[in-house]
């Protein structure tokens, strides 16, 4: 948010973001289980580095496939709330060490609560609350699967994918999205209440 307005500021323009924090029980559970379902289905049984899927990103990368992502919500909560965006070793090196601690000390439950408010869903938008009413025109606790899943695909790519007009792309992402909503089942984070 902060790198953000300064660059509005530097280009002249007036710094423009729309972010309302909501705590984990005003957002939907369709919210939620999108989100896990779309960015870490290992999430509510991992400590913070998904081990597997870092594994085969950089299978993939020695293959001479184009460099893919890896991170879990919780390296996520580190990049977004602590750190810059881009990509270096000393930014990666530091996510890290921020995701060791934040595992170490905050519940699996204020993890989400923490992600679910600061990722960008849009430009300028922050948190499903300000990406569900600016999207559906209502508050993120009434939300459906559809809804949820259509928020949840536009993460990888949040400025260019928007989830009140979507594209094909957007919706075969989303219809996927729903599909692994449907196979996690809400049953899903349970895990959460007790970590």
């Amino acid at each position: 948010m902060l790198a953000q307005q300064l660059a509005a500021l530097r280009a002249g323009r007036s710094p423009s973001v729309d972010y309302r924090w909501v705590p984990l029980e005003a957002t939907s559970p369709h919210v939620q289980l999108a989100v896990v379902a779309a960015e870490d289905q290992k999430f509510p049984h991992h400590y913070g580095f998904d081990l597997a899927a870092i594994g085969d990103a950089l299978d993939a990368a020695e293959g001479g496939a184009r460099l893919r992502g890896a991170s879990t919500i919780t390296q996520q909560v580190a990049k977004n709330l602590f750190l810059w965006s881009g990509r270096s070793w000393l930014r990666k090196g530091l996510e890290a060490w921020l995701t060791l601690w934040i595992e170490a000390l905050w519940p699996k439950r204020r993890i989400l609560e923490v992600y679910l408010n600061v990722a960008e869903l849009g430009p300028g938008v922050f948190g499903v609350e300000a990406a569900s009413r600016r999207a559906f025109g209502r508050p993120a606790a009434a939300l459906g699967p559809r809804e949820a899943a259509l928020l949840a695909a536009a993460l990888p790519s949040p400025r260019t994918r928007n989830p009140a007009a979507p594209s094909r792309r957007l919706l075969a992402r989303a219809a996927r999205v729903e599909a692994a909503m449907r196979r996690l089942g809400p049953s899903w984070l349970r895990p959460l209440a007790a970590r």
